[in-house]
């Protein structure tokens, strides 16, 4: 099980409840501040409005792609490493509001981690350094440290170990 806090609600389904769990305020700055990183091609620029405006972790020389939709809710709750791409697209969840509760966890991206375009990850998990994560992934768990995965349901491809076997039997 990925690492949530989970809330149960009564009555209505959890998301009926939004307002109770974040102020619509903050919702609303959230998505203004989101909307126009997504669109905005200056990396320092986009970096800077997530440290500031949204509290996020972000590292040194990180680079988040057109396209790229942080949780809009709570995305305090996301740290990414220096040096690591986030592609076209990707979606970083911290949050899940399901029928009978609502969860929320923590997203770790690790240094130099490559996400390939149309990824979605879920919230609680953490991505290892040095991974690479494949186009159109879901990431509903742990990624170990320098590992290659990809896929629904995501799939370890390589680890660190065979990666350098395999760069060693190639050079």
């Amino acid at each position: 099980m990925r690492r949530t806090q989970r809330f149960p609600v009564q009555g209505a389904n959890s998301l009926w409840h939004i307002y109770k769990t974040v102020p619509f305020i903050k919702v609303m700055k959230n998505f203004v501040v989101i909307q126009v990183a997504r669109y905005t091609p200056f990396l320092n620029v986009k970096n800077g409005m997530y440290r500031r405006f949204l509290n996020m972790r972000v590292g040194d020389e990180t680079s988040f792609a057109l396209m790229v939709m942080v949780d809009i809710m709570f995305p305090e709750k996301i740290s990414v490493g220096r040096n690591s791409v986030i592609g076209y697209n990707t979606t970083i969840l911290a949050h899940e509001y399901l029928i009978n509760e609502y969860r929320l966890g923590e997203v770790e991206i690790g240094d130099e981690v490559l996400i390939g375009a149309n990824t979605t990850i879920l919230p609680g998990v953490k991505i290892g350094s040095g991974s690479v994560i494949s186009a159109g992934t879901l990431v509903n768990k742990d990624v170990p440290a320098g590992a290659f995965v990809g896929g629904n349901p995501m799939q370890l491809i390589y680890t660190k170990e065979q990666m350098e076997q395999r760069r060693n039997k190639e050079s």
